[in-house]
């Protein structure tokens, strides 16, 4: 399984109706990601997002929740520092594509150690779509982590700050109010697919 180039973080609250289109225009990846849901809702906005965009080629994740990617079939799960460590969900699931939020070097090489499969790396800019989270470490923060895991860059990513967190050494890059917050969601993906060269 291919490691997405970009993620589209998706909730509930997102017009689930842009899926197909978002994969259709070059979003190779969807992270579920719904805090308020509870596990029978979140199954459920799984299996639409899945059945949206699978066909299509797009890979998706689960956050936090490996039991709810087991379930729904979904290709992986993203961890957070509080989640599941990861290495146990390698244990359980070492077919599903794992994810580990990080914020430096060390924990890059921790998460790569423990058995994931990529960093989702950040913030490394300022945003709004998370509250509760540390100073933004900046792009340069990027080059000093890669080379030890494929490194997926989050936070303030939006127009003009794809190309230079790809140019920093990320793999790619994960983001969720460039897409959902535009007035036109999927004029917003395809400047942003297209930052990818």
């Amino acid at each position: 399984m291919s490691l997405p180039r970009i993620f589209s973080l998706v909730s509930s609250t997102d017009d689930l109706s842009l899926l197909a289109d978002l994969a259709l225009a070059g979003i190779d990846g969807f992270q579920v990601r719904d805090k308020a849901a509870t596990t029978r809702e979140l199954v459920e906005l799984t299996r639409v997002v899945l059945a949206a965009v699978r066909p299509l080629g797009a890979t998706v994740v689960v956050d936090d929740r490996l039991d709810v990617a087991l379930a729904t079939g979904a290709d992986g799960v993203h961890l957070g520092e509080h989640d599941l460590p990861v290495e146990l969900a390698a244990t359980v699931a070492p077919h599903l594509l794992l994810g580990a939020t990080c914020r430096d070097r060390e924990a890059v090489e921790r998460a790569a150690a423990a058995g994931a499969s990529y960093a989702g790396f950040g913030p490394v800019h300022d945003t709004a779509s998370k509250t509760g989270l540390p100073a933004a470490l900046g792009t340069s923060a990027i080059t000093d982590a890669c080379g030890v895991l494929p490194l997926v860059a989050i936070g303030g990513i939006g127009p003009g700050r794809v190309r230079p967190a790809l140019d920093a050494g990320a793999h790619g890059v994960a983001v969720l109010g460039a897409i959902w917050r535009d007035p036109d969601p999927l004029a917003a993906a395809k400047e942003l697919v297209r930052e990818l060269g």
